[in-house]
């Protein structure tokens, strides 16, 4: 079978390799079809680590994936041969503490596709999962956007902790970011969502999908227009493009007893905190680490149409020229927001 590996910094290479077979009784062997290509997939392939996450070459990439069940060991029930799945790249041990208490996402034994010392990722033909990481796509839901559900799932399980709060921003307006704004309109359609991005095209998309306002901060003040919107501050921030400049405004944004949910990933190791406004204001923080059980919640939204995914995936590649796809994603080219690497 065919599998793209990152050799070294900025090269990918194909290589043959054997197919892998099913060793366990609740193991399901996968077709890969689809693979996104993720901001943490770009922070491995321009610099080789996320933090202490740091990669050993050669290494595979990708964990927003869908595929065609090929085959399924003796005791697997959830799905069949020749299903079309979602795939929820985290694998849990079901035994820990944390897994014990239902927070599976923070399992002390997690492993997860395309981490270093974990698994290797989904870029390549064919690869073996527990049944539990996979979830059948319902009727009219294609396997191109498939890839759609994990990052809508980080989303889901963010706005889980606005708890109805109406007056929100949105810091970053990528995948994350619009998955965000999808999962919050899916939550209440009448939510007051302002956006920046220093994308105009994505600024645009946002005003376009129902942003109440949506603003470049390369261009201008985007907390003092914002605040002269709405003057006592905003309920919830989601901040979603790991920047230092993001958190800072999200603080001046925020209203007394607001909140400040943390999804974006910074490629710095730190970031600062205005500790005396945040004292002042009695700001929460909420990070977010992936999702937890939102897979099939997330599917019947897509399904049903109260999430549209229409503007998310944007270019597609295939692995021969999955170097351009990367590069495009790296340098924010061409209007992406989503770029997909296919296996036909």
């Amino acid at each position: 079978m065919k599998k793209v590996i990152l050799s070294e910094l900025r090269k990918f290479e194909i290589i043959d390799t054997e197919k892998p077979t099913i060793s366990s009784e609740d193991d399901v062997l996968i077709k890969i079809a689809s693979v996104g290509i993720c901001g943490s997939d770009v922070h491995y392939f321009k610099s080789g680590r996320i933090g202490d996450q740091i990669i050993e070459f050669p290494f595979t990439l990708g964990h927003e994936c869908s595929g065609v069940v090929e085959k399924i060991g003796h005791k697997v029930t959830r799905v069949a041969m020749g299903d079309h799945i979602a795939i929820d790249p985290a694998v849990f041990c079901g035994k820990c503490d944390q897994c014990r208490c239902g927070r599976f996402h923070t399992c002390r034994n997690l492993k997860f596709l395309g981490n270093p010392l974990e698994l290797e990722g989904a870029l390549q033909e064919y690869i073996i999962l527990p049944e539990k990481c996979c979830f059948k796509l319902p009727d009219g839901v294609s396997l191109v956007e498939g890839v759609a559900i994990e990052p809508l799932t980080i989303a889901m399980h963010a706005v889980r902790f606005n708890k109805g709060k109406e007056n929100i921003a949105i810091l970053g307006f990528g995948p994350i970011g619009l998955c965000s704004f999808f999962a919050l309109t899916a939550q209440n359609p009448d939510v007051n969502i302002f956006v920046t991005d220093k994308i105009e095209d994505r600024v645009s998309l946002s005003l376009k999908k129902g942003a109440k306002w949506a603003g470049n901060p390369l261009r201008g003040d985007v907390v003092k227009d914002i605040l002269a919107i709405h003057p006592e501050g905003l309920d919830t921030v989601f901040e979603c493009c790991g920047q230092q400049e993001a958190i800072n405004q999200a603080i001046s944004l925020l209203k007394p007893g607001g909140q400040l949910i943390v999804i974006g990933i910074p490629e710095e190791d730190f970031i600062k905190f205005d500790a005396h406004n945040m004292r002042r204001k009695e700001i929460s923080v909420q990070n977010i680490r992936r999702q937890n059980e939102k897979v099939e919640e997330t599917l019947k939204l897509v399904a049903n149409g109260q999430i549209n995914l229409d503007g998310f995936i944007t270019h597609k590649y295939n692995i021969n020229n999955i170097q351009e796809g990367f590069e495009l994603v790296e340098n924010y080219s061409d209007g992406v927001m989503k770029a997909i690497v296919e296996f036909k």
